[in-house]
């Protein structure tokens, strides 16, 4: 309950705070400009890494992985872009962090970490598959994962 209390209350405080006060150091037009400025940067920045995420992703799809740091990468992308386009200099820091890729990689390894998170490789369609969807009974099928027992 903290967190929203921070995401939907301290955090517009701490950016009218810090807009008012840039805004009182360079002149409101260079503010929002620069506010402007940090918005555009971030978003081709966005799409330029969000891009290759995407590529990679697609890439172990085709090879029969999981993409699931991929998956992680392409939500905490969509969180920085989303918090680049929310006007404001604090937002606009933790976006450029969530962009920058040695943090969001370590962020994201965090998160596994905290999650427990398992690994499962899938193959493509075999002549198993086929024999399923006609109704015969499968031989030989092998199902490989990993797994952990929690006490």
């Amino acid at each position: 309950m903290r967190i929203w209390f921070v995401i939907f209350f301290v955090t517009p405080l701490v950016e009218i705070y810090v807009l008012i006060s840039a805004g009182g150091l360079l002149g409101v037009f260079p503010t929002v400009f620069l506010v402007m400025l940090t918005a555009v940067i971030g978003i081709s920045l966005l799409r330029q890494q969000g891009l290759s995420t995407l590529t990679r992703g697609m890439q172990k799809m085709q090879l029969g992985e999981l993409p699931a740091h991929e998956i992680a990468e392409g939500l905490l992308l969509a969180i920085a872009g989303a918090l680049l386009l929310t006007p404001g200099f604090v937002t606009d820091g933790v976006g450029f962090f969530l962009l920058t890729p040695i943090l969001r990689a370590g962020l994201i390894e965090k998160i596994q970490q905290k999650f427990d998170a398992t690994t499962f490789t899938a193959y493509p369609p075999d002549d198993t598959d086929q024999a399923r969807q006609q109704g015969k009974p499968e031989s030989n099928q092998i199902i490989e994962g990993e797994f952990k027992r929690r006490p």
